[in-house]
Parts: structure tokens; sequence; C-alpha cells
């Protein structure tokens, strides 16, 4: 089983994480942070690298229900998307598989939740471009 969901689109970076942002929000998720990766580590370690972004999905609903059940949950949580640049000049999209995720708690009462919010992020991802 992977660890995350994918799809690679063509056109310009900003365009596509405005897309993405948009596809997210359709299927219930706010984006919490966003983080620049490339500019982060030129401005800390001087390195080049594509465009890269992390963007912290969260679909407070979901979110609350799986808190409630796993207080700890928190460190797995709000869901990874990333948009990066790939070496031929294309956007990949990926975000992370929230059931492999909560697999990782050992919980079988966080499945379903998971399973739901894997099938939001999925429409989401799978709708990036279109």
């Amino acid at each position: 089983m992977s660890y995350y969901i994918a799809k690679t689109v063509s056109g310009p970076f900003d365009s596509v994480v405005a897309d993405v942002t948009a596809r997210l929000k359709a299927q219930g998720f706010g984006v919490l942070s966003d983080i620049d990766v490339q500019a982060t580590l030129k401005s800390k370690l001087g390195a080049d690298m594509p465009k890269y972004r992390i963007l912290g999905a969260c679909n407070p609903g979901f979110a609350h229900e799986a808190l409630k059940i796993e207080d700890k949950l928190g460190v797995l949580l709000p869901c990874n998307v990333i948009v990066r640049e790939t070496s031929d000049r294309k956007i990949e999209v990926a975000a992370v598989d929230p059931v492999s995720s909560m697999e990782r708690t050992g919980n079988p009462a966080l499945k379903a939740t998971a399973e739901e919010v894997r099938r939001l992020l999925s429409n989401a991802v799978s709708a990036v471009g279109t």
C-alpha cells in the first residue's frame, strides 16, 4: 500500500496550487498552513531546488471526530498535500493517504473516518487540472 495519492499535471505552478486549494475546499477541507519548501531551504541553507509547497489541509468535522477517538492524533494532523515541480517541468500533486497514517495508531475505530477522508482527498487530487 502506498502512503500517498498522487497525480501529475501540466500548467503554471501557482495556478496548480490555486486549483489544489479550490479542489480541497470543494471537498470540505481548509488549508491551515502553506509551507514554501523551496524558499525556506534557500534562505536557511542556500540550497537550490525546484518549486515545492506543502499545504496542511484539514476537514474540521473529521479532525474533531478522530481526535475524540484518539487524543494524540494531532501528531498526524493535518493531512499534508504537496505540490512540486518535477524534473521535466510537470507539476505533481500528492496527498497523504490517511488510511496508511491511521494504521500506525493501532486503533481500528479510526478506520471508517480515515477511509472517508481518503475518498475526499482522492476526489480533490483527481480533480486537479480538469
